[in-house]
């Protein structure tokens, strides 16, 4: 049967402990790359396209998607703990709904990481051009160099942007020297970047005023269908900020002691830059506003569009919000601290490299997992003997990455990502609950608290947040899908370890591996 192929849980820690990768991190590393992952890329990068979504509802916005995000995230920690090996939602679903289904996953989250690397690496590049290069060196990138083409969203004269397409090589480059030597410079840069948002939050603050919340929904809660906009629509766009904590369930497999130390960085890391959102939104938005340019209808012109970008061109927008593309320091040099908003933008330049990084990370193990079991081919999963990292395919994905970036804004990428980010996500919320049906008894060293109340939850917030993605994004999906399956059937259902019988099965009390055959066409009850 189509759907028939289901990977027992004995036979994934088995294939793991035969060609795994080498445990280096602890619970608080863990926790490091949930909040580098996640503290930047909503708040660096997405503020001023949030806020042209939303305006004020932007607050709102990251209220809703950190809600929704929480349920995904305990059903995450307990499954992550269970199966504490690399390959995240496409290992769960593998071991629960078959193989065809997992493909779909795995795919969705190939192009969630992926696309996810190249909108912070575009987000890096403007606190690089608009920091480091114009207030400190005095030096202006001609436009051709510093911006995507205009038809893909970029801004009039744009090519390409060169800064972004540079770090996204750079941080692949780090990758594949080895993950503990990653794990450390993360560390060091996550330091640098709570620090920078913790001054921001302490200048900003005192100096909101209530005036500027007003309208606060100037788009409403859900704006127009199929735009992406209002509060719901922002919640929808910086929904992929959060991937932080699935991040943290990739990199289980290179963790000591995961059944512990994986719920402790899902969970922390979350709750952790959940409070960050929300405060350093408001004292963006409180002290210099962050009203959306409406256009014809008044809706806001598409983040991320051919339109605002002419508009932010325009010397009324010159210093508006929702124009910046390094919001956060142009919001203190707008409030008389532009000393202070210099050093935010060094502290972006320097921290958000690590966003880039945990995201990279995530997505070169995606295909790792699936290479090890032979839906792609072997060769994507060769680990480097001196660095012990996946080199062949962090080198291929880095480049993808990078020329994404090159090319695309910021808000346009985001809206992408989500689409292969709520689908994997609305996933795992239905394969804990299937685990706890069919495999009641195995230990589980966390479990989530109303289960039958919290993973329909997460199900449906996922839905939720997906039909107010805009209508181009919302395809993404189901185009991409329909690539991956025509890949599957075309390679790797054929080539895969599963349908070949060629499984890891580690018996009772036996401490060798052995390969039997199985008949992978009978699902379990």
């Amino acid at each position: 049967m189509l759907f028939g192929r289901v990977k027992s849980l004995d036979a994934i820690l088995a294939t793991a402990e035969r060609q795994s990768l080498h445990r280096t991190l602890g619970g608080f590393q863990l926790m490091l790359f949930g909040i580098g992952c996640i503290i930047g890329t909503g708040i660096f990068v997405l503020t001023a396209a949030g806020a042209q979504k939303a305006g004020p509802g932007l607050m709102l916005a990251f209220a809703i998607a950190g809600a929704i995000c929480i349920v995904a995230a305990l059903c995450y920690a307990e499954i992550a703990a269970m199966i504490p090996v690399a390959g995240s939602a496409y290992t769960y679903t593998y071991s629960v709904m078959g193989e065809i289904l997992a493909w779909t996953v795995g795919w969705a989250l190939i192009l969630e990481y992926a696309v996810s690397a190249s909108a912070v690496s575009v987000g890096w590049a403007g606190y690089f051009s608009g920091t480091i290069l114009e207030q400190f060196l005095g030096i202006t990138l001609p436009q051709w160099l510093s911006a995507g083409p205009l038809f893909l969203g970029g801004e009039p004269g744009g090519l390409v942007n060169l800064p972004a397409m540079v770090i996204a090589l750079l941080v692949t480059w780090l990758l594949m020297i080895g993950t503990s030597e990653s794990a450390k410079v993360n560390a060091i840069l996550v330091a640098i970047k709570v620090a920078a948002l913790t001054i921001f939050v302490a200048l900003t603050l005192p100096q909101v005023e209530l005036d500027r919340f007003n309208p606060f929904l100037p788009a409403g809660l859900f704006g127009q269908w199929g735009t992406g906009t209002g509060a719901v629509g922002a919640a929808a766009t910086i929904f992929f900020a959060y991937v932080g904590f699935d991040a943290v369930s990739t990199a289980a497999e290179e963790t000591k002691d995961p059944q512990k130390n994986v719920p402790i960085g899902l969970i922390g890391s979350l709750l952790f830059c959940t409070v960050f959102y929300i405060l350093v939104a408001a004292g963006a938005i409180g002290t210099i506003g962050g009203q959306p340019i409406m256009g014809p209808g008044g809706i806001p012109f598409p983040a991320g569009s051919e339109e605002l970008a002419r508009q932010c061109a325009l010397p009324q927008f010159a210093s508006a919000l929702v124009c910046s593309d390094e919001a956060l320091a142009h919001v203190l040099r707008e409030i008389g601290f532009s000393g202070v908003g210099n050093l935010l933008g060094i502290a972006a330049f320097v921290a958000l490299p690590s966003v880039i990084l945990v995201l990279l990370f995530a997505q070169t193990r995606i295909f790792f997992v699936m290479s090890r079991d032979g839906l792609l081919p072997q060769s994507l999963s060769k680990v480097h003997p001196k660095w012990k990292t996946p080199y062949v395919v962090t080198a291929i994905t880095g480049v993808v990455v990078a020329v994404a970036a090159a090319v695309f804004p910021v808000g346009r990428l985001a809206d992408i990502a989500n689409a292969g980010t709520l689908y994997a996500f609305a996933m795992v919320a239905i394969a804990v609950m299937l685990l706890r049906r069919n495999d009641p008894d195995r230990k589980r060293p966390f479990r989530v608290p109303g289960l039958w109340f919290v993973a329909p939850a997460a199900c449906a917030g996922c839905v939720f947040l997906f039909v107010n993605l805009p209508t181009e994004a919302m395809l993404v999906l189901p185009i991409w899908g329909a690539i991956g399956l025509v890949i599957y059937f075309i390679y790797g259902r054929s080539r895969s370890h599963l349908g070949r019988g060629i499984v890891e099965v580690v018996g009772p009390g036996d401490h060798e591996e052995s390969l039997l055959p199985i008949d992978t066409d009978t699902k379990r009850d």
